[in-house]
Parts: C-alpha cells; sequence; structure tokens
C-alpha cells in the first residue's frame, strides 16, 4: 500500500495518499476551515468532511441529500438510515449531528478506503454508526425487513455507477430494507443525451408512488455532465419545501416532479438486472 504525507498549511496540516481498492485516495485540506478535508479517488473528488462542523456540507450533490435527510422527519428526531456508498461517512456524519441517537449503517465495499477514512478521519465515538465493507447491494440484503426510514444510494466504482445498483430488482431490495413511510434518495450521474437519468427515474416510478429530482437546470436542459439527487418514497413528498431549498443553496437547484418529471423520461422504460449497465462514465472536463 502506497502512503504519501505532504504539508499544505505547515505543521498543522498535511496531505495524505494511501491506494485503496478503488485507487488513489487524497485527503486534501480545505485551507479555509481548520478541520476539514476533501477525499479524492483517482483525481475525481468524492466528499468533504469538517470534523468541527460535521452539519457543514460543502459538495453541491451532499447538500440536496441534506434537504432530504432534514425532511424525510420532522427536525431532530432519530431515524433509522442506510447508506450504501460510504466515502468519507460525510453523509452519516451529518445524520448523527442533525438527528442525534439516530441508528445508521453504512456499506462501503473499499475496506482500505473505511480503514483511512476511519484513522485520519476519526467518527464522533457517540455517533451510532455501523461500517459494513461489503458489496452495497450485498449488505442491504442484510438490512431487516422495514428497518430503515430512508435509504441513501452514493455508490460510485471508477466513477460509475455499478449496473447491479440501478435496476427494479435492486429497489425491490431498497423497499423491503425501507419502513413504512421510509425514503429512498439516490444520487445519479448523467449527461447529455441523459440516457441512464431518464432510465433510473422510469425504473423508480415502477417501485414508488412519488417521485421527485433535484439538480441544476443545465444538467436538466442537457447542457453539462452533472448530478441530480433522485427522491422516492410511496406517500406525498414536501414538495414546496424541498424547492425553497434547492433554491436557496449557493448553486440553486431545480426540483421537478409530477407530470413534468413523467414527462421529461421521454419514454424511458425500467431497468432490470437483465438489461442494466453501469451509468456513463464523466468526461475529463467534469473535474476541472
Amino acid at each position: 500500500m502506497a502512503k504519501s504525507r505532504k504539508s499544505r498549511r505547515g505543521a498543522t496540516a498535511a496531505s495524505v495518499a494511501e491506494t485503496v481498492d478503488g485507487g488513489l485516495a487524497e485527503l486534501i485540506p480545505d485551507p479555509d476551515r481548520a478541520r476539514a478535508w476533501t477525499l479524492l479517488l483517482d483525481g475525481a473528488p468524492q466528499s468533504h468532511v469538517d470534523l468541527d462542523d460535521p452539519g457543514f456540507l460543502s459538495f453541491e450533490y451532499q447538500r440536496r441529500l441534506g434537504h432530504v435527510i432534514d425532511l424525510v422527519a420532522p427536525p431532530g428526531r432519530p431515524v433509522r438510515a442506510v447508506h450504501l456508498g460510504g466515502g468519507a461517512l460525510t453523509l452519516a456524519r451529518y445524520v448523527a449531528a442533525t438527528r442525534p441517537r439516530s441508528t445508521q449503517q453504512v456499506v462501503e465495499r473499499d475496506a482500505p478506503l473505511v480503514e483511512l477514512v476511519r484513522r485520519e478521519l476519526p467518527l464522533d465515538r457517540t455517533a451510532r454508526i455501523r461500517v459494513r465493507s461489503t458489496d452495497a447491494r450485498e449488505g442491504l440484503a442484510k438490512v431487516p425487513d422495514g428497518w430503515a426510514d430512508l435509504v441513501v444510494a452514493d455508490v460510485f466504482s471508477g466513477a460509475r455507477t455499478p449496473a447491479h445498483l440501478t435496476s427494479t430488482e435492486f429497489l425491490d431490495e431498497v423497499r423491503r430494507a425501507l419502513a413504512p413511510g421510509g425514503w429512498y434518495a439516490a444520487n445519479l450521474a448523467d449527461g447529455p443525451p441523459l440516457t441512464h437519468l431518464r432510465g433510473q427515474i422510469a425504473t423508480a416510478a415502477a417501485r414508488f408512488a412519488e417521485l421527485a429530482l433535484v439538480a441544476d437546470p443545465t444538467v436538466l436542459r442537457g447542457r453539462r455532465f452533472g448530478n441530480a439527487v433522485l427522491v422516492a418514497a410511496d406517500q406525498p413528498l414536501p414538495i414546496p419545501e424541498l424547492t425553497r431549498r434547492a433554491a436557496s443553496d449557493p448553486h440553486p437547484g431545480r426540483v421537478e416532479h409530477g407530470r413534468a418529471l413523467r414527462d421529461f423520461t421521454g419514454g424511458a422504460t425500467p431497468v432490470t438486472d437483465a438489461s442494466a449497465m453501469d451509468s456513463p462514465a464523466p468526461p475529463a472536463s467534469a473535474f476541472t
């Protein structure tokens, strides 16, 4: 395992680089926040963590997932959450900070990455967070029926979501793990002509009664590659409040739902295990 450290802010902070299963992982200090770090995998930004303020979410897509976490239950109420994909455990830390006494399971296949993050960016010892180092779908299968108030999917391998996490069969497992009234949220990435994104919306619509999509308007118009957060449930979602929060972000997002979201799919059909493909690779310009 390769390891290197390079000073960024004198003796008080240094970057960390280690080879993990997913490639070269780097923890880069944030020059503007004393104990904050950005996790990169093979040069692609993955997560940002502020150890002094885990309620701070820097990345655009993580802020949008943070809105989902805020709205899934009344403020401050503990929840049971499953995170498929761990990264720097940013969202699990956010839940623990904003909803104390929550119980969480994180499924992250890359065990060396988990070891690096837990060593360099330790979790609050009072946080009820269990981390499993296994495949996301295999880990989800171990969640008891009806256990989770929220399942968050944020899984990328080589900057692409694996095919087996994009199908109706995968969502059947999500539904099995969700408690009545529970929500599913997924971080999706796509670019023009948005074939993958449209297919994922059609797939979720085949399994959930209510959907909402939050993204930068330029992504929704197919003008650039980017992230979109899909939210799904079996009861009405708080669309007005989600819309207000997304619009007030530093990079404002647009919320699509109802008829407009159905029209957005453009006739795409649900994805099954037999037809599933990895999400498209981002262009090199996506991280520059």
